[in-house]
C-alpha cells in the first residue's frame, strides 16, 4: 500500500472513529496518520494534485476532530463545575441544618 493510500485509509478510519467518538481508536489512528504523512514526505509522489486533495481532506477531518474534542472538553468542564457547585451547596446546607 502506498503512503497516499495509507493516508486515505487512515482518514476514512478517523472519520468513522470520530462519528463513534472512540477516542482510543482516534489516538492510534492519529499516530498512524502521522507516520503515513512522514512516509509520503520522505518518498514523495509524482501525483501532486492527488496528494494535495488527500491532505486537504485530512485537514478537514482534523478540523472536525478539534471542534468535536473542544466541545466534549467544554461539556466535561461544565459537568465538573456543576458537581463542584452542588458539593458547595450541600456543605452550606449542612452548616445550617
Amino acid at each position: 500500500m502506498s503512503a497516499l493510500q495509507r493516508i486515505e485509509a487512515t482518514r476514512q478510519a478517523l472519520c468513522e472513529a470520530l462519528q463513534a467518538r472512540d477516542w482510543t481508536v482516534i489516538g492510534g489512528l492519529d499516530l498512524a496518520c502521522r507516520d503515513a504523512v512522514n512516509q509520503l514526505m520522505e518518498v514523495g509522489v509524482g501525483e501532486e494534485r492527488a496528494v494535495q486533495q488527500e491532505l486537504e481532506a485530512l485537514l478537514d477531518v482534523y478540523r472536525q476532530l478539534i471542534e468535536i474534542a473542544s466541545g466534549e472538553r467544554q461539556s466535561i468542564v461544565d459537568e465538573m463545575t456543576a458537581i463542584t457547585q452542588a458539593k458547595s451547596a450541600a456543605k452550606v446546607y449542612h452548616l445550617f441544618s
